[in-house]
């Protein structure tokens, strides 16, 4: 006697939207029939790394972010290895640390629209400052489903491998690797010279404005480089390229 298969407790509205966005984002078809094959599983595992905690405490998408994160490293390490087998380790390392960052995440999440499939509540969606985290963590998810669908590892890095192909050549064309940070860092080192030490102010509080945050850098007490950015990190990342190519020159 054949089982009955378990009916979905997602909608049908829903279950339309999650398959038009893997149409959209060019999930190969022969992986939306492995989903179809397993639809009640796999669409309650997508539908929860497509569900904000905002709007569902319970079941969202932080487990599957946790799991995505470590199929991401993976795959990215598997991706380094194909294109870039002759890289030193230390270079592997700087270019996977950019890879799979956060910021990168949120460009991909961006670009595939990922916040318009979400589940979200209107003051999370609306909160532009959260913007960049939500489209990185709801991505980050969306990998862990995918993995947790398919299984492999194959098709997440042929679909996510036109973005890091972008990404690994402005990293690889970069001297510092998009990690100016660590450069100067490691420059002082090498001169015998105290850590860098860098000092923040917020001049705006207007948020995305690329000059909300400006950074001076000092190495022996004395301003070596300056930065702007639309966050610390970024204020800090550019006063460091900014010292390191004063150097240079």
């Amino acid at each position: 006697m054949v089982k009955e298969k378990k009916a979905t407790t997602i909608s049908k509205e829903r279950i339309e939207k999650i398959y038009t966005f893997l149409f959209n984002i060019k999930i190969p078809n022969s992986d939306i029939e492995i989903i179809k094959a397993d639809e009640d599983k796999c669409l309650k595992i997508l539908n929860e790394a497509l569900t904000h905690s905002s709007i569902n405490s319970s079941l969202n998408h932080e487990r599957l972010e946790f799991h995505g994160d470590a199929v991401l490293r993976l795959v990215a390490s598997e991706y380094i290895q194909t294109h870039f087998p002759k890289l030193k380790v230390g270079e592997r390392s700087a270019l996977r640390a950019q890879l799979v960052s956060d910021e990168w995440l949120a460009k991909v999440g961006s670009a595939i629209a990922i916040n318009e499939t979400m589940q979200i509540a209107p003051k999370a969606l609306n909160d532009k400052a959260a913007n960049q985290t939500i489209c990185a963590e709801a991505t980050e998810a969306f990998i862990g489903a995918l993995y947790e669908c398919l299984k492999q590892i194959d098709s997440i890095q042929i679909w996510l491998e036109p973005f890091w192909n972008i990404e690994s050549n402005k990293v690889l064309a970069d001297p510092y690797k998009q990690n100016s940070k660590s450069a100067l860092q490691e420059w002082s080192q090498r001169k015998g010279l105290k850590m860098p030490v860098y000092q923040i102010k917020e001049v705006s509080t207007l948020h995305g404005d690329t000059q909300r945050f400006y950074c001076k850098v000092f190495l022996q007490e004395k301003i070596a480089g300056e930065g702007w950015g639309s966050s610390r990190k970024k204020a800090e990342k550019e006063a460091a390229k900014n010292a390191l190519e004063s150097f240079k020159n």
